[in-house]
């Protein structure tokens, strides 16, 4: 059975990424816990995880608010994908030739796929997330550092919503896959000689749409 304190947790995760509480209210820890039937000691675990995760920010003695991006978490978020995706997609592409990389380019293709069928069908941004991060993830999960799933897990909320918000752009969507097929083509084609400089430029343009909108 899943424990109280990670119930609690993706419960009110579920309420943030659906948008059912407001930026611009201050929620009382012992209300809104008794509201969901949730006892106060593994709420407010819940509460504690998911400030670090940055999905809220606790006010003392008050209670903990939706946390709004800011610059700082803009610059903050894409220079650990920088540091992270950079790194992978390089080991990808020196290991290209190997079965193990070819199972990846196998998978990575099936995600492809997806991402043609919504771009050229309903060009939904919640469908194209999904399948844009899970993209991203087989690339951070092919070296099986579990440091590195950990870091790219606790930044993903932030990095959702910001791929939201610059898919909204016109012409991103699709920009965003022609990105992806060119990392994706240079892994395959073991090119270590560009691989880090496409992977950087995905990394640096939502980023610069981002900071443009804040």
């Amino acid at each position: 059975m899943t424990p109280l304190n990670e119930q609690a947790f993706l419960h009110l995760k579920n309420m943030i990424i659906n948008n059912e509480l407001s930026y611009q209210e201050i929620y009382s820890e012992t209300k809104l816990s008794k509201e969901l039937g949730i006892s106060r000691t593994p709420f407010r675990d819940a509460i504690h995880r998911l400030a670090q995760e940055g999905y809220i920010d606790i006010i003392p003695s008050k209670g903990f608010r939706i946390h709004k991006l800011t610059k700082q978490d803009v610059d903050e978020t894409f220079q650990v994908r920088s540091a992270l995706e950079c790194y992978c997609t390089f080991q990808i592409a020196k290991e290209s030739h190997t079965r193990k990389a070819k199972r990846l380019f196998k998978e990575l293709g099936r995600i492809m796929e997806e991402l043609t069928e919504i771009l050229n069908t309903t060009q939904s941004i919640e469908d194209f997330c999904e399948y844009d991060f899970q993209f991203h993830n087989k690339i951070i999960d092919y070296l099986q550092n579990e440091q590195f799933t950990s870091v790219f897990s606790a930044f993903m909320y932030r990095m959702r919503k910001l791929a939201e918000l610059s898919l909204a752009h016109k012409g991103r969507m699709q920009d965003t896959y022609d990105e992806h097929m060119a990392i994706l083509t240079a892994m395959k084609d073991g090119d270590t000689m560009h691989i880090y400089e496409i992977t950087l430029k995905h990394m640096d343009t939502p980023r610069g749409i981002n900071l443009e909108d804040l």
